[in-house]
């Protein structure tokens, strides 16, 4: 079999704004500013993978042509987060003058919450310095941790998850064009562990593809090392019926299959205690004590111990 060196959230990006997928509101103000060739500083804020990175480099195709290249700056801030790169990297482009027509040029800084406050601060003046020839867009995963007058200085887009109408209707474009057998199980599963993060699913898809070119629902709970949701309810429901020894051979079940960690676990059975058809007021004497167990994690306790010892509570929950 044939694979592919590229990585496929790459392959597949998409380059025209048109293409983005699930975030028709911020595509549509992107598009009103190719059409005056004129923005202001742009700050993206969202979760991973739902399409900010897409967005600045489909904009700037747009606007620069297949030359774009020459006029963007992309930086990511987790490497280069100190003072020095704004002092550097970022000031140098910033007083260059555009080439030929364009407008002006973009500075993309990506994950700008790792820069530091004092890098943060830094950023300010050039940002005010060089305006009339260079535009800023600084993505993130948290806006919290951009310092205000930084914000004040930009133009926010909120951006949400992927719909699992979207990410679907992304994966089965790529399915046909790499000619894969996909389960509808499969298909469900890939949107499942992929909470509204389409760069993971495509990332599970290509992982998925790479061992078999009929994709089934168990392969993908494997290479993304979750567990299937009926599974975790199931290991919730004996615990809650005083079945302790077949609800600690199930948690056995999740850490060896799956390969899934003490914190996987508890996230995923943070998902499911929600969606479970059991009182509300159980439901949430589960999630404290995930957000319990979830704190020891964090905080170095051994994770099978904890986990045990979350299930003992659970059956003290019930009674």
């Amino acid at each position: 079999m044939k694979i592919d060196t590229l990585p496929w959230t790459e392959k597949y990006r998409p380059k025209k704004l048109d293409e983005v997928a699930g975030q028709e509101n911020v595509v549509a103000v992107l598009k009103a500013f190719v059409k005056r060739r004129n923005m202001p500083n742009l700050l993206f804020a969202g979760p991973p993978g739902v399409g900010k990175t897409t967005c600045t480099l489909a904009l700037a195709r747009e606007l620069y042509g297949e030359d774009y290249k020459d006029y963007v700056l992309e930086l990511n801030a987790s490497d280069d987060r100190g003072i020095g790169i704004v002092r550097g990297k970022i000031k140098e482009f910033a007083r260059t003058v555009a080439l030929h027509n364009a407008p002006f040029k973009i500075i993309f800084l990506d994950e700008a919450d790792a820069l530091t406050p004092d890098a943060q601060n830094a950023l300010r003046r050039t940002m005010e310095k060089y305006a009339d020839i260079t535009r800023f867009i600084l993505s993130c995963n948290y806006s919290s941790k951009i310092i205000e007058p930084l914000q004040s200085r930009t133009s926010v887009f909120r951006f949400g998850p992927i719909s699992e109408h979207d990410i679907k209707k992304m994966l089965k474009h790529i399915i046909h064009k790499e000619q894969l057998k996909v389960d509808d199980d499969a298909l469900e599963a890939i949107t499942y562990v992929s909470d509204g993060d389409l760069r993971k699913a495509i990332n599970v898809l290509q992982g998925a593809a790479m061992q078999t070119s009929h994709i089934t629902e168990k392969i993908i709970y494997s290479i993304s090392s979750r567990a299937k949701p009926k599974e975790v309810q199931e290991m919730i429901k004996l615990a809650l019926s005083n079945k302790f020894e077949k609800a600690r051979k199930m948690l056995d079940t999740l850490m060896i299959e799956y390969g899934m960690s003490g914190e996987d676990v508890l996230l995923q059975m943070y998902k499911e205690v929600i969606n479970m058809d059991i009182d509300d007021r159980i439901k949430v004497k589960i999630v404290d004590k995930i957000g319990e167990y979830n704190f020891r994690l964090v905080e170095g306790a051994n994770e099978r111990i904890q986990l045990e010892a979350l299930l003992a509570q659970l059956m003290v929950v019930n009674n």
